[in-house]
């Protein structure tokens, strides 16, 4: 059985994981026979954002309890990770990827990720084992890997030329297709950021998970 890791940063898609993202990848993998494991950081999240209105919220926030609302519970932290029991890695997109999982939401080309995912990813890139970014998460890829991966975010042009700017290569996509770069095994697809419905997003997102699990050795 094929062992995929699913990151997860809040639950709801202004704050943390995009939800209808994410539960589509675990339908996704559930169908295919994966068996998945859900980490998050371990850490209060950026902020609290209210869904119905927009506003900020002055409360705090646990990424990883938030995140176990999606995974009904079973979520560990990012340092229970041993990529050595993993054959994959996929990180659904929402703000929370561009907020908890890295900065980019605040700091754009310049923005950090967090420590403990760089090096979950590098490790995994490493092993030559691929990847699925989808949504926002992909502007993560060039600072990860520092190097010009190929990578989608549909065709948001000011998103692309940071992404361009941090160094990787950004491919125009449709919201139901995939951008693939097979010499670095990464594979991301826009969902969300162009999605209009539920369906739109399944269908890139079922081809992200079924091409993330053939890449597999």
């Amino acid at each position: 059985m094929k062992s995929v890791a699913m990151i997860l940063s809040g639950c709801g898609v202004y704050d943390g994981s995009e939800i209808h993202e994410s539960v589509l990848t675990m339908l996704s993998l559930s169908r295919l026979g994966a068996e998945v494991s859900f980490f998050s950081p371990d850490e209060p999240q950026h902020h609290v954002i209210n869904h119905l209105n927009g506003e900020v919220k002055h409360e705090i926030r646990h990424i990883m309890e938030e995140s176990a609302r999606i995974t009904r519970g079973n979520m560990r932290p990012l340092s229970e990770v041993d990529t050595n029991e993993l054959d994959a890695l996929i990180i659904p997109g929402g703000f929370g990827a561009a907020k908890n999982l890295c900065n980019f939401a605040y700091r754009g080309s310049s923005c950090e990720i967090n420590k403990e995912l760089l090096s979950i990813v590098r490790e995994m890139h490493q092993q030559g084992k691929p990847m699925g970014f989808m949504c926002i998460a992909p502007v993560m890829i060039p600072k990860m890997l520092g190097k010009p991966v190929k990578v989608t975010i549909g065709y948001d042009p000011e998103t692309a030329a940071q992404i361009e700017e941090m160094g990787g290569i950004h491919i125009e996509c449709p919201v139901d297709d995939i951008v693939v770069d097979s010499e670095n095994k990464i594979v991301t697809t826009p969902a969300y950021m162009l999605a209009e419905s539920l369906s739109q997003a399944e269908k890139g997102i079922d081809k992200l998970v079924r091409k993330v699990l053939e890449m597999i050795e």
